[in-house]
């Protein structure tokens, strides 16, 4: 436990000793311009691209399986007047 507080009172020390570490990124401290903002806007979007890919997987599955209930729901009722029309 010791330990523990002494290296976090370590870092926090070494974080007061150099403040310019802990500025923030180009994007919150104001430099939309500069590389590192338009790097962290790549990350940004193809993350999303990655999400999007996803959700649109899994939508596009469950629409498959409403499709595929809904056909056979169809081929069961066709089936059963069917065989309704032959009983008459």
């Amino acid at each position: 436990m010791k330990k523990m507080i002494t290296m976090a009172a370590g870092a926090v020390l070494a974080g007061f000793a150099s403040p310019s570490g802990l500025l923030a990124c180009a994007a919150c401290f104001g430099k939309s311009d500069s590389n590192m903002a338009r790097s962290l806007n790549a990350g940004i979007f193809s993350l999303m691209a990655v999400i999007v890919t996803v959700l649109v997987g899994a939508a596009s599955f469950f629409v498959f399986l409403s499709r595929k209930a809904a056909a056979a729901a169809q081929a069961e009722e066709t089936e059963k007047s069917s065989v309704e029309k032959k009983a008459l």
